[in-house]
């Protein structure tokens, strides 16, 4: 029995996410087959109408079991399904006469024991053992083909239920795997980002670094032969050591300007490292021409690279769609937690940075997506920066 929804989720996921289309997807792939399979069986095994009444219920159970299951939230069925269906298997063999009562139990006894967090391998050898031990009391009654029994209510009905076990528990096994890997691929991607960063600091301070030290060996050796240039190169120093400091702040506040078509390609890469898929849209961009356009790229870069890192840390998306428009750009991501939206951190700060060059940053989370939205509605007018006391976060 395969299974295509990853665990991870504590409760049934929101409409339209790509986990409910995955759970959707297995209750069509899974539960009718399994379904029919049960129906037919009940068909041809009950002898009376009480035998059918007992069957079915065991197959209703085991069905419960199964599509909770594909819901992620197995636990509030787990125990009652496993004893319904556990009963289902000696009324099969002391009294229906039917080898094929184990069914029920062959669902939902793999599904349960995965998720068990303690002795999950006794617990399957002890659902094998109680299988083959119910089964083999058919031998007490009289007039018994000993190898038919056997055969039809030992060994097939035991190795069946040992094979689901084993598929169900390598299953189990494979997808926290990929969890975990998943998890790993986010985590470098944010230690990419920081490098990144570091990379930048070292690009503002290196640089003047080495120019400060030059200056200084020359107004060192001017400073007896030739002082107003030495106070020239002395005065250059501090404008530079200024200038760094400044540009250090604007990089460890997310100020600094940077280049939105890099920013995109950066997004693209992280989000690729980490396993998430990317779509991005592309629309006519119009800005304004000069130092307005660059500021505006600027902006609208710091707003990906910070929405970027947050997908990263916080969601667990498995597809990001980045739309740029005449307008600005627009971030959605699935994978959001349930619940309220959350503290909005580095966008708050960006937000009031938008407000103030007249544009506009909305974040919103519905039905398992978060869309983080950047405009700035008049690219070719003028930015007056309006009243802090009327725009407010």
């Amino acid at each position: 029995m395969n299974r295509w929804f990853p665990p991870g989720a504590a409760t049934e996921p929101p409409p339209g996410t790509t986990r409910q289309r995955v759970r959707r997807w297995n209750l069509i792939a899974l539960v009718p087959p399994l379904a029919v399979v049960g129906t037919a069986l009940v068909v041809s095994e009950a002898r009376t109408w009480w035998d059918a009444v007992v069957l079915v219920v065991g197959l209703l159970a085991a069905l419960v079991v199964l599509e909770r299951w594909t819901a992620d939230d197995i636990s509030g069925v787990a125990v009652a399904g496993l004893l319904v269906t556990a009963a289902v298997w000696p009324y099969g063999v002391l009294l229906a006469d039917s080898p094929a009562a184990f069914y029920g139990l062959a669902i939902a006894g793999p599904l349960v024991l995965p998720r068990l967090s303690v002795r999950r391998r006794a617990a399957a050898l002890g659902l094998a053992g109680y299988i083959a031990a119910v089964g083999a009391t058919k031998l007490i009654q009289p007039q018994q083909d000993v190898a038919a029994v056997i055969v039809g209510y030992v060994l097939v009905p035991t190795a069946v239920v040992l094979i689901a076990i084993g598929f169900n528990f390598a299953n189990h096994a494979f997808y926290r795997i990929m969890e975990q890997g998943r998890r790993h691929e986010a985590e470098l991607a944010v230690y990419r980002e920081r490098v990144r960063f570091a990379g930048d600091l070292h690009d503002i301070q290196g640089h003047t670094l080495h120019v400060v030290a030059l200056k200084v060996m020359l107004a060192e050796k001017l400073v007896h032969g030739d002082a107003a240039r030495a106070e020239q190169e002395l005065r250059e120093v501090g404008a530079l050591v200024s200038d760094t400091i400044a540009r250090t702040g604007e990089l460890a506040h997310g100020r600094r300007r940077l280049n939105l078509s890099v920013e995109l390609e950066n997004a693209k890469n992280l989000f690729e490292a980490a396993g998430i898929r990317v779509t991005v849209e592309r629309q006519t961009r119009v800005g304004v021409d000069g130092e307005a356009d660059e500021r505006i790229d600027g902006l609208l870069g710091q707003v990906l690279r910070e929405t970027t890192t947050n997908i990263l840390r916080h969601a667990d998306a498995t597809h990001v769609r980045l739309t740029l428009t005449d307008a600005g750009i627009c971030i959605v991501n699935d994978g959001a937690p349930i619940g309220p939206l959350p503290v909005l951190g580095g966008l708050a700060v960006l937000r009031e940075r938008l407000v103030g060059e007249g544009g506009r940053l909305t974040a919103e989370q519905r039905q398992g997506d978060f869309r983080t939205t950047a405009t700035f509605p008049h690219p070719h007018a003028s930015h007056p920066r309006p009243d802090r006391e009327q725009e407010r976060l």
